[in-house]
């Protein structure tokens, strides 16, 4: 596990790096269609948000940026290099952050930072994990708005770690035709700071969590507004 200060410090110097933009002519026609058409945050969430989630019914899958596009769906590490693809195009250097969860079922964000404030695009299966607005002053402050939404009846974040994919990754993360299994080797290995919450708060929001799904109800904007509070402004 590293320290506050190698986290948040490696998090502070990140705007000045430069991220390394690929060749138009590595893209297909249809790959510059969607990179053309989606040049921010919001518009490469809403992007991912609308297709399907991949459900690896087929067997597992860890697709790049030119798989999402050709199969139209991705999971969670599948949205996070095609976001840092896409965003890489325009000056966003490949920041993930890895969610360490107790149950091993871990989420990863593409990370990103706009007038000094960190937010996050990311996919999911649960919307509360999806991505979050740049209002963060700090990646931990970041990280912590995931902890309630988190809790599910198994998961619960215990740490996080964050890297550059450009380093931790050897191989084509962005464009590869098959699957870049070098990526979850990475997020392994990478370092990890330990994050400590309450066990009042976990057992709280578990109790919460767990009578609103005995209730049956769908699980929109409007009832994630009543489980998690004003909160939920900030999420995409």
């Amino acid at each position: 596990m590293t320290g506050p200060s190698a986290a948040d410090g490696a998090a502070r110097r990140s705007p000045g790096r430069q991220t390394r933009a690929q060749p138009a002519s590595r893209f297909t026609p249809r790959e510059r269609a969607v990179l053309r058409a989606h040049r921010t945050p919001r518009h490469v969430q809403a992007y991912l948000s609308a297709l399907p989630y991949n459900w690896e019914t087929a067997g597992r899958t860890l697709r790049t940026f030119r798989g999402v596009v050709r199969e139209g769906t991705a999971n969670c590490i599948e949205a996070v290099l095609a976001a840092a693809t896409m965003l890489g195009q325009y000056g966003d250097p490949p920041l993930i952050v890895d969610l360490e969860s107790q149950d091993g079922l871990d989420h990863e964000l593409f990370v990103f930072q706009r007038y000094g404030r960190w937010g996050a695009v990311a996919r999911s299966r649960d919307l509360g994990l999806h991505g979050r607005r740049p209002v963060f002053g700090t990646v931990h402050d970041l990280v912590m708005s995931y902890v309630d939404p988190y809790v599910d009846g198994s998961g619960r974040i215990v740490g996080y770690g964050l890297g550059d994919l450009d380093e931790l990754v050897r191989g084509d993360w962005r464009l590869a035709d098959h699957n870049v299994w070098q990526v979850e080797r990475a997020l392994y290995r990478m370092p990890h700071r330990r994050l400590r919450t309450s066990d009042q708060r976990y057992t709280r929001m578990l109790k919460r969590f767990l009578a609103f799904r005995e209730t049956g109800r769908p699980i929109t904007r409007r009832a994630l507004r009543e489980l998690y509070g004003p909160a939920t402004s900030d999420w995409w």
